[in-house]
């Protein structure tokens, strides 16, 4: 099999996301090293847990990328030729950029606006986006989870998170 036609087999493709995932772990594990938690907290080793399970499964991942693109034959189901992504005509990549700006805007508004508030408006949009229609569901979704949320974190975790617009929410609960 030549090196061109292997650059544009399924193996390689997987090689080429699970160094992009690589990377990501190695900014989030950098950026976790900076949250300030209250002493003794639960939640601390959290974010890094989570990173540690996603580079396992990513160093899966580059480790058969590799084995594949060194033995691959032309029978292999990963040796078909890799579909590319029309930004222009798949909808579905649109959507997920769309979801990546939303996020974007999201860690933006998280300070300012609150976690509540800009989960609510996440939240609504994406379920709107994967189809769900029922405006009462959307909305009790929407709205329930995220307060349901902190809720948890605040009362159970005793994590202090921004609530921004929605701060009366906190000096209310604060009084039960």
């Amino acid at each position: 099999m030549k090196l061109m036609k292997k650059t544009q087999t399924k193996a390689f493709s997987n090689l080429v996301v699970s160094l992009l995932l690589a990377a990501l772990e190695i900014f989030a594990w950098v950026q976790t090293g900076n949250i300030k938690t209250a002493k003794n907290a639960a939640v601390q080793p959290f974010p890094r847990i989570m990173i540690v399970g996603m580079a396992v499964f990513t160093a899966i991942l580059l480790i058969q990328s590799v084995y594949k693109l060194l033995r691959m034959k032309d029978d292999d189901p990963l040796a078909q030729k890799a579909e590319s992504m029309n930004f222009i005509k798949d909808k579905g990549v649109l959507a997920a950029l769309f979801v990546i700006a939303l996020c974007a805007l999201y860690v933006w508004g998280f300070r300012s606006l609150g976690y509540v508030f800009v989960s609510m408006i996440l939240s609504g949009i994406v379920m709107w986006l994967i189809g769900v229609r029922k405006p009462v569901q959307l909305v009790l979704i929407a709205v329930l989870v995220p307060l349901g949320m902190w809720l948890v974190f605040y009362k159970l975790l005793q994590v202090n998170i921004p609530m921004g617009v929605l701060q009366f929410l906190r000096d209310l609960v604060d009084k039960f």
